[in-house]
Parts: structure tokens; sequence; C-alpha cells
């Protein structure tokens, strides 16, 4: 298992992929992905992930999460509601074997998602639930947080949260510190190529708590171009190159950290 890559955070369930899934997922076992963490934004798309999981069991494993934005980034998004929980409640005991981890979960401040303090309570509602409920069933998260990071990793400490992966991390350097004192895990996507803030932030995580992601669709080497799993590569060798490390080590140190946190996702143990 060591010899492959963990795509620790990714929208396999995305309408994005219903017409060549086969294909993406043919690419993202040339490009040697073992293991693809599957999360969800919405109750709408647990079924599919369970489905992804039943169609290919050796690469799949679910997760199941309700986002801090609602409607999937189209017009009508928005922040979620205590009652976009709800119906969700159910399905996260009813499949506690099948889980990972619980996420996509966490917070979005931005301030056109969030406009109103009455949004930032209820994401924190929805957010501490969601953490409770992975204390209960003992299972890690896989998070957002955007324009709210210290606010997300001060949430998770005092929620007594220990395993956590923060994806797509853009936050202080000193703030991501506060993260890995905690025993928090980061994750950066293809889209951190090309950002040049990001070289401090990486430089500063110990490669022991940093993970790779694509976050496909989204969060690929070009704006407005679909994302897939195959470009996990890319972070892989510009993490090796901020470092000074072979992408073979980055490769394999992540992996050992993504099953590390994800116990479950590691199929060579079951």
């Amino acid at each position: 298992m060591e010899n492959g890559f963990v795509d620790c955070h990714c929208h396999m369930s995305a309408r994005e992929f219903e017409e060549d899934l086969e294909d993406v997922i043919k690419r993202a076992r040339e490009a040697g992905i073992k293991t693809l963490v599957a999360v969800t934004e919405e109750v709408g798309e647990f079924a599919r992930v369970l489905q992804l999981q039943d169609s290919y069991p050796d690469l799949v494993v679910p997760c199941f999460g309700i986002h801090p934005l609602q409607a999937s980034g189209g017009p009508e998004q928005r922040s979620v509601k205590p009652q976009d929980l709800d119906a969700a409640l159910p399905q996260f005991y009813d499949h506690r074997e099948r889980l990972v981890a619980i996420g996509e979960i966490g917070l979005d401040f931005t301030p056109w998602c969030a406009p109103t303090q009455q949004d930032r309570d209820d994401q924190m509602n929805v957010f501490i639930k969601q953490l409770n409920i992975a204390k209960e069933l003992d299972l890690p998260v896989n998070v957002h947080s955007r324009s709210a990071a210290k606010v997300t990793i001060e949430t998770m400490r005092q929620q007594g949260i220990s395993r956590a992966l923060l994806h797509n991390f853009a936050g202080k350097p000193s703030v991501a510190l506060e993260g890995v004192k905690a025993g928090y895990l980061f994750s950066f996507p293809p889209a951190v190529c090309s950002s040049q803030q990001r070289n401090k932030l990486i430089k500063q995580i110990p490669l022991e708590h940093i993970c790779l992601e694509t976050d496909s669709p989204a969060l690929g080497p070009e704006k407005h171009m679909r994302n897939e799993p195959s470009n996990i590569t890319l972070p892989c060798r510009y993490i090796a190159d901020v470092k000074g490390l072979s992408p073979q080590t980055v490769q394999l140190v992540t992996a050992q950290n993504a099953y590390r946190l994800f116990p479950k996702a590691n199929r060579g143990t079951q």
C-alpha cells in the first residue's frame, strides 16, 4: 500500500464525473492512486458515495458530511442551516461501519457566503454537531475552513478533536502551526502550484503533517477546467520542490500520513 497515492479529499459523487467516470477512475489508477477519500457536501450525495464504493471497493472510501455552504457552489449557494443536518443524522449512524471520516464539514465565513452573524452561528452549530458525531463514532474529520482558519482550529481543539484533516488550507503559517501542535494534518490540491503564498506555509508545516488531495472536480491546475484525481502528482511534485525532497519521499510519507489519519481507508489492513 505504501507505493501509491492517497487522494485525501475529492468529490467523486459530483455531477461533473457522471459522463465519463470509468475513464476518470482508469486514469486515477494509472497515476498510481490507491485510495480515493470521497467526501460529500449535502445529504443527497450520501447514497451516491456508497454506490461508488460498491462499484470500486478497492479504491473509493466514503465520508459523510454537511458542508458549511449548500447548493454545491451554484448560483443558489447559501450558508448551511441546522435543518440541513437533520435529514442526514440517521444516515451517519446507519452507515457508520462504512465511513472512514466525517466530512466535508467546517466553517466558511467568506463575507458574501455568510453575510450575517446568524449565518455564522448556524454554521458553527452544524459544525459542532458533526464534530460530536465524529467523536461518538470514533472517526476523524475532513474539514473545510475559508476565512475562518483560526476559529476552525480553536473550535476543534475546544471540542476535543484529535484527528483532523484541514483541506486546501490557506490560513497563516502561525495558525497552521497551532493545528500541527494539536496533531492535525493539512492537504493541498493541484491549484496550490500556482499560489506563491502557499510556499511559506508548506515550508513551515512538517511533512509528517501533510497529505495530498485534488478536491476534484475543483481546484485543478487550471481555473475553470475540471480537475480529476490523476492530477494528484502535481501537488506531490510541488511540495517536493518547496521542501527540497524527492517526489517519491513526499508520495510515500503523505500516503503513510493519510492511512494513519484514516485507518479504515487502508485496505491493506482489512
